[in-house]
């Protein structure tokens, strides 16, 4: 159910304000949207990195808390940030070797996780400043934000221009819709990585978790997939059925200690690239529920194994290993180097679009 119930007089409070939030390093202003739907339900974007900063849900009693971690002010951004709520691109998550053959010719990317490269490079869509337009639809408040990607920069081919639409719906949906286009042939794999805690603090260990997916794409040492669609039956990886997410986090398997936890791809059943339920994510504490749709084919399960203690975000909260998840819509990982994945490669006169939507209930 949703709550509350929006009521023909709340329709009409959905709302947009846009205040300063602080410089770059190189001086480039940056802003902040707030964006509230009828129901008061509230997300807070800004123009760095396309971030959601904050996003506030009701609980089951109707009170709001903020379930996404990050920030209060720019300065943790720019300086330490673990990717917290940013638009990911030219390319999310990893590409083995930091290199790929687009038509007989070979690209070298910046090498930021190891011998990989990792969403995006060292200067990714993460650490650029957007331009944004607001946008009023009749389901809700939006912001239209824009970027072009010169061809060459983190080594990828082509000027990309990119622009992302975020929507927060009066059905309390955070709508995102992705789109780009390219004047030479390149690869694109977007996506947002935004770290959900439906508790507000916490471990994430008591959620429950199910994902829309019999098959993952098992990795190597260095996170890069092996190429194999193996099937999630009988593993750690099963959550076809919704399932604690500490329930198996700590077994002994291969697959787990490569990403000290879940850090993986997972193949989405829908294959018709029609918008699909994914994932849903429930915490029995708040009563709070999140569900994932989305066109993608993929999506990867990352359950904050790197957070270990050195961040204090919002209110004063330290963020421990495991206190926020991330399931991010994508392609998969490395696909420019497995002719078996689907493939990311855009070419000029073609449109990139996909869209992801995060909604919000509670039971």
């Amino acid at each position: 159910m949703l709550w509350p119930p929006a009521t023909t007089a709340a329709m009409a409070r959905h709302e947009i304000k846009k205040q300063a939030f602080g410089m770059t390093d190189s001086g480039e202003p940056v802003e902040l949207y707030t964006l509230t739907n009828a129901n008061g339900m509230e997300a807070r974007i800004m123009t760095y990195g396309g971030t959601v900063v904050s996003l506030k849900t009701p609980d089951r009693h109707g009170k709001l808390g903020d379930v996404a971690l990050g920030y209060e002010t720019l300065d943790g951004y720019v300086k330490n940030s673990p990717y917290f709520g940013a638009i990911i691109g030219r390319y999310g998550n990893r590409i083995g070797k930091a290199r790929f053959s687009l038509d007989g010719k070979e690209h070298t990317l910046g090498k930021n996780n190891g011998e990989n490269m990792l969403h995006g490079g060292f200067k990714g869509f993460d650490k650029v400043v957007w331009k944004a337009k607001e946008v009023k639809s009749k389901d809700g408040v939006g912001l239209s934000l824009s970027y072009v990607s010169k061809d060459g920069e983190e080594g990828f081919p082509g000027n990309l221009t990119v622009i992302v639409v975020y929507t927060l719906t009066n059905n309390n949906e955070l709508k995102i819709e992705y789109n780009a286009t390219t004047d030479k042939t390149t690869v694109v794999n977007l996506t947002n990585h935004s770290y959900f805690n439906l508790a507000g603090e916490g471990s994430i260990l008591q959620h429950e978790l199910m994902i829309d997916a019999s098959r993952f794409t098992p990795v190597d040492a260095g996170l890069i997939p092996t190429g194999e669609l193996r099937s999630v039956k009988g593993t750690s990886m099963d959550f076809t059925q919704a399932t604690l997410i500490g329930a198996r986090i700590d077994q002994q398997d291969e697959q787990l200690t490569a990403g000290r936890g879940y850090d993986h791809n997972w193949v989405l059943n829908n294959v018709t690239g029609s918008l699909a339920l994914a994932a849903r994510v429930y915490e029995p504490g708040s009563g709070r529920v999140m569900e994932i749709y989305t066109t993608e084919p993929g999506i990867q399960f990352y359950s904050g194994n790197f957070l270990d203690g050195s961040i204090t975000g919002k209110n004063g909260q330290v963020y421990r290993k495991r206190y926020g998840l991330c399931l991010e819509t994508q392609h998969f990982p490395d696909s420019p180097n497995k002719p078996g994945f689907p493939s990311t490669v855009l070419k000029p006169g073609r449109k990139y679009k996909t869209t992801t939507i995060y909604k919000f209930s509670v039971k």
